[in-house]
C-alpha cells in the first residue's frame, strides 16, 4: 500500500497536469454527445471548442511529461 501511495507522489506535475486537462475534455465530450443525442442541436461554442482543444492537449501534455521523465533517466 505505501508503494502505491509513493508512486501517486512521485509522477511529475506535467504529468498530473496533462490527466487532468485530459479528464476534462473527455467530460466535456460527453456532454456534448449527451446533450446531442436529448435533442440539442445549437450547443455553445465554448463548449466545443473545450471538448475539442483540452482533450488534445492532455494528451500533448502528458506525452512530453513522458518524454521528460525518460530523459532524466
Amino acid at each position: 500500500m505505501n508503494d502505491v501511495a509513493n508512486t501517486r507522489q512521485n509522477k511529475p506535475w506535467l504529468m498530473r497536469l496533462g490527466i487532468g486537462v485530459f479528464a476534462f475534455g473527455v467530460l466535456a465530450v460527453l456532454v456534448v454527445f449527451i446533450l446531442f443525442a436529448a435533442g440539442l442541436r445549437d450547443l455553445p461554442l465554448w463548449l466545443s471548442l473545450v471538448a475539442g482543444v483540452a482533450t488534445p492537449l492532455g494528451i500533448v501534455l502528458g506525452f512530453i511529461a513522458l518524454v521528460r521523465e525518460h530523459r532524466k533517466r
